[in-house]
């Protein structure tokens, strides 16, 4: 499934999954107002077999399937300090 990938100005490292050529309109606005100006980072074929740093692709795919999108929240106080260790 071709997919884009879209960042808000509001929140660093939450991302937005859509179907490529999807109306933003058409997505909840409880959804679209938590990420301000929306600005697209990529686009990109999502398969199975693609691999994410912080999401599995059949997760991606499910989400879109399900709700007509995938939200890729930002990583919590934990994964940022794992992060942080594994770079030590």
């Amino acid at each position: 499934m071709l997919v884009t990938i879209y960042k808000g100005s509001k929140r660093q490292e939450m991302y937005l999954y859509v179907p490529f050529g999807a109306q933003l309109d058409d997505l909840p606005e409880a959804l679209l107002s938590q990420f301000g100006e929306l600005e697209v980072v990529m686009s990109l074929d999502v398969t199975p077999q693609r691999r994410f740093a912080r999401a599995s692709a059949e997760a991606v795919l499910a989400g879109i399937e399900e709700q007509g999108f995938y939200l890729q929240m930002p990583p919590t106080p934990a994964e940022l300090l794992a992060r942080e260790r594994a770079g030590d």
